[in-house]
Parts: structure tokens; sequence; C-alpha cells
């Protein structure tokens, strides 16, 4: 069955991971994306680790679904051909600094011009306009400067970005709900947009109660490690056979069950303990008393009382584990797809599950330029004569 994007073309022309990102989701739904690279090298990330068989990881797994052009952005031909596929595209997806675009001679209102139908996904460190707009910025800067890392880590140690490029992810996925929200104004209009979409702002997204919780009480959120919040005894705790796991029984609700099943039940006699506001004016005391306890059963003693209790529990699972997992394998989240160098490449599956209109993942993420003769002769016409002429001036 086709996907729920199906028909749709989008001009991919961005780099490093957001952009990317946001465009293979669209991919991934069946639009057709075409990714455009620099002539020999490709992007940037094709030179990054981890490799294998000649290919970086990254762009393997950023890159999917789509067919790949080479363009030489510099060159003025290559540019007359980015405003012709862009005439003929539904969405244009760019990350490049602010004011890149326009100096190529494709303004957004240029393009616009073209094709008034067209959705400019704009994707940037800082976003198109303020203060530091023409700045760089990549995940880290956007997690430092959001407050996030002062949110993450340790009480008594540093603050620290998260394992993974959180704030690349999350602005990728702004930016492919952006692009669907453009397209159903579209619907009703006519007229496409432009789409403006930064890392800080995403970033800053992220920060749950932290703002308003400052600025009407006057209280800065800072780093609890996996502490919650705002109930106890919620963190991870260390079990006897050496594990981590997540426990997270706080609420009056699922810690009597947990103290029941726990043989703990007498801490629900303990003025210190007996609801949520009194754990958490003793946080340390009640998760002094589960750290012991925990300590002293295997993990699957301690996963065994929690679903006994009905209470939500998980070992903290190393990069092993979840490969492995029966759920995440029958759910399809850990996939394999043929390439046409690695062979079997495994990857992530297909997050979002539609019930008529199912994604598919039909193609590896292209080789350099492998698909640019078929992309000109497709969306633009271009004969056998008129695609070698451009590969010998060096324009594709």
């Amino acid at each position: 069955m086709a996907g729920a994007l199906a028909g749709l073309k989008v001009l991919d022309l961005s780099r490093f991971i957001a952009g990317p990102f946001c465009a293979m989701q669209l991919a991934d739904m069946g639009a057709d994306v075409v990714k455009v690279e620099r002539p020999h090298i490709g992007e940037d990330q094709r030179a990054i680790e981890p490799i294998v068989g000649g290919e970086s990881l990254y762009v393997l797994a950023y890159n999917r679904n789509k067919r790949g052009i080479t363009l030489d952005l510099r060159n003025p031909q290559a540019q007359d051909i980015v405003r012709a596929l862009a005439a003929r595209s539904d969405v244009l997806v760019e990350n490049f600094r602010p004011g890149t675009l326009e100096k190529m001679g494709c303004a957004p209102r240029d393009l616009l011009e073209l094709n008034p139908r067209l959705v400019i996904v704009r994707i940037s460190g800082f976003g198109q306009d303020g203060p530091l707009a023409d700045k760089p910025c990549f995940d880290a800067i956007a997690q430092a400067m959001s407050g996030l890392m002062e949110l993450t880590g340790d009480p008594d140690g540093p603050p620290t970005t998260a394992g993974t490029f959180v704030v690349d992810y999350v602005t990728g996925l702004y930016g492919a709900i952006a692009t669907l929200g453009a397209l159903q104004a579209r619907t009703a209009t006519g007229k496409g947009q432009v789409v403006d979409v930064a890392l800080l702002d995403s970033a800053v997204s992220l920060l749950m109660t932290a703002i308003p919780e400052y600025l009407l009480l006057g209280r800065e959120t800072t780093r609890r490690g996996a502490r919650d919040r705002y109930t106890a005894p919620a963190n991870t705790f260390r079990t006897h056979s050496g594990d981590w796991v997540l426990l997270s029984c706080g609420n009056n609700t699922l810690f009597p069950r947990f103290a029941a099943a726990a043989g703990l039940a007498h801490l629900l006699e303990d003025p210190r303990f007996v609801d949520a506001n009194a754990r958490m004016a003793n946080v340390d005391a009640i998760e002094k008393v589960v750290r012991d306890w925990a300590g002293k059963r295997t993990t699957e003693e301690v996963l065994a009382t929690a679903a006994l209790a009905e209470v939500p529990c998980a070992k903290v699972a190393t990069v092993a584990d979840v490969v492995a997992s029966p759920q995440l394998r029958h759910r399809q989240q850990i996939v394999e797809i043929d390439h046409p160098t690695i062979g079997k490449l495994p990857m992530h599956g297909l997050t979002i599950k539609f019930a008529a209109t199912p994604g598919s993942i039909d193609r590896p993420a292209p080789s350099i330029g492998e698909h640019t003769g078929e992309v000109l002769r497709e969306w633009l016409g271009y004969t056998a004569d008129e695609i070698a002429s451009l590969r010998e001036s060096g324009c594709v």
C-alpha cells in the first residue's frame, strides 16, 4: 500500500543530522525525497566514524528511503537546477546557515514566485532572525544554551549533555510536524509558506516546568541525576546482580502496593513516608531504604516484585539488551535492510504505525550521486546528452 505521503516530492538540501532526520521522516511516510550532495565527496557526515564498508553509519541512519543526486551549489548552472527542482517540489528542506540560500540565488521569496505551493523548511541553530541568527550552532551548544545541560547529570557533578543528539532529533521532528501543518494549510489556501525551526528553540521546549517555576515561584531547576523531581521513591537503584534498575513508585497509589509486595509494609506507618509529600521531604531516607532492599536482591527478584505490585520498573538496558528486546523485535523497531556493499544493514525501524497507509523502508541511503541521472530525467526531462554534459562540466 502507498504511504501517507505518496506522491509528495521533497528536495532535501540539508546535511548533518537535524535536516536529514526531518526529511527521512517524510521519506518513511512515502514521499519521494531527493537528497542533494556535493559531487564526488558528498556531505561532511560521510567522513565521520563509525564507518562500515566505506559508509558512515551516520549517513546510513538518517538518509534511508531517499534518492541521491549531486550538485555543485557554487556553480550558477547548478543553482539553476536547484530552482528548477524547487519549482517541481512540494517541500524543500535546508539547514544552511541563515543567508546561504539567498546567496545561492534561491531566496524563499524567489522560490515561492516560481512555485507558490512550495513549503520551505528552514532548520538552523538560532532561527532565521535575531542577534544570534548568523552564529554557528551544534546540538551540544543548544543543550548548553537552553538550560538542558543544567538539568542533566548528578547533583554533585558537572552539567552534561544527553547521551544522544536529542536536540537535533527533536528539531528534525518539529520540522516534519511543521511540514505536515504547512501542507494542510496549503490544502485550504493553495499556497505554500516558509517554516522556521531552530535548535535552540526546540531545546527550550524540553525544559518541562522550569520556565514557569522560575518566573512564578523563583525556583531554579537544576540537576537531580535520575531522581524524579516530584515523587519518591523514583530513581535508579543497584541490584545484587550489579545491574541498575529504574523503579518509579512515588505516588500514593503505587507506593503502598510496592511496600506490600516488597515486605516493607511497615513503612506505611512511618510518618516520614506516609504520603507523597512526606516522602519527598525525606527523599534521602526513603531512597536509602529502597537502595538497601534492592542491593540484597537479584535483578530478576526486583523486577518480579515490581511486576507483582504492578509498579513501573525496568532494568537500565545496554544497547545489547535493546537489540535483543522481544518487545522491540515484535514492534519491528530493530530491522535489517539490504545494502549493496554492507549486506544486511541493521537499523531502527519505523517509529510511526499507520493502520491504512503504512510506511516502509524501500531503499538504503543512496551512494553519492547514485540517482542524479534518474532524477534529472524524471523531474526535469533532461536527456542523456544533457546529463553527460553536466557531468563533464563538474556541475553534477
